[in-house]
């Protein structure tokens, strides 16, 4: 493993693989135009009808999407929050790195997001390099975890997206996708302690683990064929759900799915260049270490695509948007109900996507 020094001396803007001038787009350049010729929906591994109208075109992109890279995000003394770049021995402490050399950068995932702003990272990647700041560089097991994101301005959900999950609970395979929302409130980090509400409130608690789309540039009525253009990259995420708020109060799905900290987030954002196919990952969960989740993101209804295109449809997603895009089988819900046993405090959870990472968390 290279230390300090040789990462120093060895990494710089080629170092992260990444070309120069790759910026990400600004949220007002390589917008996706509204159009009348997108296909209507079908479920994955169905052929959609024929579309009608002009075929759909996409703005003129003014810059390049995100090179393969991992980011997280630092918790420092006092909550700040802010980004971090991955390297296999080590995190640069993006914050800590710019102020020394008085650069100015994004301090957060959304910030970069946002504003397009990956060369100034770039820029000081290559400083930290050149001025010898071995301080920037920390370990990552001794790190806190922040939360990924603080404030998207939109969290979207799909619910019943895995054919085997659907069966499970004794559903009909939805025509579209399923959509519910989250609140900001429910954000979380990695290894996050959620506390649960008092049993007169909720006591059904169950877990799903998720693959989360982050999208990185402004989209409305985009096409499936141009969706993965839009995606910035992904998270493993964990909806987090409490059923009997959700299944037990007249169907108010958003009321089981948004008490503090029900959507932890993390470790990392992976961009879509890294991961490549998202419709195609290892998904698992683990409670206490016992296996309760294996599948793959090819047991989706809707496909990445397929959602992104869908919603796109109904209203527009911008930059630092998120998007859970459901749960496979293995939930305690679509167990018998005599044998189901709820989560509870003292429970370790444990998500796990291929590619984008581990995330854990424990209950109290």
């Amino acid at each position: 493993m290279r230390g300090r020094r040789q990462f120093l001396m060895n990494t710089g803007a080629l170092g992260l693989g990444i070309a120069a001038n790759a910026g990400l787009p600004t949220s007002g350049s390589a917008a996706v135009e509204p159009h009348a010729g997108i296909a209507p929906l079908a479920a994955a591994g169905e052929t959609p009808p024929a579309a009608s109208g002009p075929a759909p075109m996409l703005a003129t992109v003014l810059n390049r999407a995100l090179p393969a890279v991992t980011l997280l995000s630092i918790r420092h003394a006092g909550g700040r929050e802010t980004l971090g770049v991955k390297f296999d021995d080590g995190v640069l402490d993006v914050a800590q790195a710019a102020g020394l050399l008085g650069l100015s950068a994004p301090l957060t995932l959304e910030e970069l997001l946002r504003e397009g702003t990956w060369s100034q990272v770039e820029a000081v990647v290559a400083g930290t390099r050149s001025a010898n700041l071995s301080q920037a560089l920390v370990q990552e097991n001794s790190i806190t975890y922040g939360r990924l994101f603080s404030n998207p301005g939109k969290i979207v959900c799909v619910g019943l997206n895995y054919r085997k999950h659907a069966q499970e609970v004794g559903m009909p395979v939805p025509k579209v996708p399923v959509l519910f929302n989250k609140f900001n409130n429910s954000l979380a980090a990695h290894n996050t302690t959620i506390r649960l509400p008092p049993r007169d409130v909720s006591y059904k608690f169950d877990y799903e683990t998720e693959l989360l789309v982050v999208i990185g540039k402004h989209a409305r009525n985009v096409s499936e064929a141009d969706a993965l253009d839009v995606v910035a990259g992904y998270c493993t995420a964990n909806d987090f759900s409490a059923r009997d708020l959700q299944l037990e109060t007249g169907g108010q799905w958003m009321i089981g799915k948004t008490l503090d900290a029900f959507a932890p987030i993390g470790p990392y954002f992976v961009s879509a260049a890294r991961v490549g196919d998202p419709n195609n990952l290892k998904i698992e969960t683990h409670v206490n270490g016992e296996v309760r989740q294996s599948s793959n993101t090819n047991d989706f209804i809707f496909n990445v695509p397929q959602v992104i295109s869908y919603i796109s449809r109904h209203f527009a997603l911008e930059p630092a948007d998120i998007i859970y895009t459901g749960t496979p089988q293995g939930v305690i819900l679509g167990m018998p109900p005599d044998k189901r046993v709820w989560l509870k405090a003292g429970d370790q959870i444990v998500s796990t996507i291929e590619k984008v990472g581990r995330l854990s968390f424990t209950l109290a």
